[in-house]
């Protein structure tokens, strides 16, 4: 007999953003280190670099990707967040 593991409410909280990220958890899941750095370096335009990012730390606090109508549920702090950490102009990043 099936079992059903998760409720309907865990269910449609899953894969989504439940509130705005700690500051402790914005440095801890969507922080860019060196490896990330370089990744995001390699994406082409500036919202590419920004929506890799994103989907990095996505990936590391809620341990899936965003679906299609993900990017509009991001919260805005996630999003300003990255935005100071992206990669704004690959010419002007060390290669170190």
């Amino acid at each position: 007999m099936a079992q059903e593991y998760l409720s309907a409410a865990k269910v449609d909280r899953y894969g989504r953003f439940v509130a705005d990220p700690t500051p402790e958890e914005l440095e801890k899941f969507f922080f860019l280190d060196a490896a990330a750095l370089k990744e995001a370096r390699d994406k082409r335009r500036l919202h590419n670099r920004l929506g890799w990012s994103i989907q990095w730390g996505t990936v590391r606090m809620l341990g899936t990707f965003l679906t299609d109508s993900g990017p509009a549920d991001v919260p805005q702090a996630v999003a300003e967040y990255v935005a100071g950490a992206c990669p704004r102009n690959v010419d002007t990043l060390s290669t170190g």
